[in-house]
């Protein structure tokens, strides 16, 4: 069986959530963000390991909050951006055949979606989650006037986990490195260095914690799971 192993992703700011602590560490039904998400991957029976990239500031905290884990998790220090704490959090990961990369912020992914992301990446060498596109598309000229309708049958909204074979990802991040490149997903990274990324379909549930609206949001989504039990 390959060595799979869960990269999640922790060291941002968290500005716009309009707070001063770490918005993973933030409480969601009276629990932090962060426990459910490091929680709901160390379920997959799928994943062997996890390591979790947080800012050094937080690392002692973050120790606090790994105890919901029945699996061997290692806490490092992020980096300046997203993609380079992505890499550090990679390069902890050396052992592994596949990874898994989830924002520590979407605390409402199921082992389902990381389930079927892994068997699509092993299939395809990487896979991508998202959801169709709901609104119209527009993209618009300099002088901002409309100048086109986008198909919304073939526009997705990206998400969270993405999973890829290590070698190859771990390739593309190097590459990145070279040319001094910033991609805005790992699955951009992998486009451009490696080939095309298999797509799966994700769930609207799967929201980034962001905003203190979103903080609303993904309660109501739980109290609701919770009832449905």
């Amino acid at each position: 069986m390959p060595h799979i192993t869960a990269v999640v992703v922790a060291a941002g700011s968290g500005s716009r959530m309009g707070g001063v602590i770490n918005k993973v560490f933030l409480p969601l039904c009276e629990r932090a963000v962060i426990d459910r998400t490091i929680e709901m991957i160390a379920k997959s029976d799928r994943i062997d390991d996890i390591v979790l990239v947080v800012r050094e500031s937080d690392i002692l905290e973050a120790m606090e909050h790994i105890q919901c884990a029945k699996k061997r998790v290692r806490i490092i220090k992020g980096g300046k951006t997203r993609q380079e704490s992505v890499y550090f959090g990679l390069l902890e990961a050396k052992n592994a055949d596949y990874v898994v990369i989830h924002d520590g912020a979407r605390a409402l992914i199921t082992t389902d979606i990381i389930d079927k992301s892994i068997d699509e990446c092993i299939k395809y060498g990487a896979c991508g989650v998202g959801v169709k596109c709901k609104d119209t598309l527009k993209t618009v000229d300099s002088n901002g006037f409309i100048c086109a309708t986008v198909d919304r049958e073939k526009t997705y909204l990206i998400q969270t986990p993405q999973c890829f074979k290590y070698d190859d990802i771990i390739s593309a991040h190097e590459g990145a490195i070279e040319e001094g490149f910033e991609a805005t997903d790992d699955c951009m990274l992998y486009e451009r260095y490696v080939g095309n990324v298999k797509l799966v379909e994700g769930s609207y549930e799967n929201i980034k914690l962001t905003t203190p609206e979103d903080m609303i949001v993904a309660e109501r989504i739980l109290n609701r799971r919770s009832e449905s039990k």
